[in-house]
């Protein structure tokens, strides 16, 4: 199989029908085997029956609420394909994107990431003007501290070999949102080729991301710059 899609989602009844439908509607065009996994994190609401009712796709066992972190390393490690996205389920940037990615792959990459921050991409709607300002700020900290030369490390649409995939995840230790700081620093610190290519955004109504989230980022941040000098990591 060349590619597995994984959608990880908490409290999504109103939007994850309509992702999962553009998904499936792209995906069904393509010349490639496919497989889109949802992975619930434990809502509350009718997320799991609407997945249920939507034909296709894979869904996760039933659980308490984690984290986003843990729901895309719980994704990516059932995933069996080839190279692995996981993209967000407010559809915020569409599957058709992944065509960017795949000359980068046959170059040798084995990860490419998603930005909102580079030249060539394209914010089509605007988050809030403090988001956007906490977003560039925190950035300029997250390349200092952690993962030099990523323009945007939390862009929720990122592609991962399974040769990089088994490198990282199971290695990963953060359940919120600074999954994404931990994984790219542990692709740089196991050598894996890195790509960034930008991307267009669409900002999303509903974001689950909050002042707190942001703090929680940066405190995970710190964490991480942590674990990597005192090797907390095992080869």
């Amino acid at each position: 199989m060349k590619l597995s899609v994984i959608i990880p989602a908490y409290n999504e009844q109103d939007r994850i029908a309509g992702t999962l439908k553009s998904v499936k509607n792209y995906l069904e065009k393509q010349d490639y085997d496919y497989e889109v996994i949802v992975v619930d994190d434990g809502s509350k609401d009718n997320t799991r029956k609407v997945v249920r009712e939507s034909d296709g796709f894979r869904l996760n066992k039933e659980r308490r609420n984690r984290g986003k972190g843990y729901s895309v390393k719980e994704g990516m490690l059932m995933a069996g394909g080839d190279y692995r996205l996981f993209m967000d389920a407010d559809n915020a940037t569409k599957i058709t994107e992944i065509k960017k990615f795949w000359p980068w792959f046959k170059k040798g990459y084995d990860v490419v990431v998603g930005s909102r921050d580079m030249k060539g991409s394209k914010v089509a709607v605007s988050q809030a003007w403090h988001k956007e300002l906490a977003g560039k700020a925190g950035n300029v900290l997250i390349q200092i501290v952690a993962v030099w030369g990523i323009h945007d490390t939390q862009c929720g649409f990122k592609v991962y070999s399974k040769k990089a995939t088994e490198a990282i995840f199971p290695k990963q230790k953060l359940t919120g949102f600074g999954f994404d700081i931990e994984d790219l620093a542990l692709a740089k610190k196991r050598s894996l080729k890195i790509k960034e290519v930008p991307i267009t955004w669409h900002n999303a109504e509903g974001s689950k991301v909050s002042l707190k989230s942001y703090l929680n980022v940066f405190r995970d941040l710190f964490k991480v710059r942590w674990w990597l000098w005192t090797r907390k990591y095992k080869s």
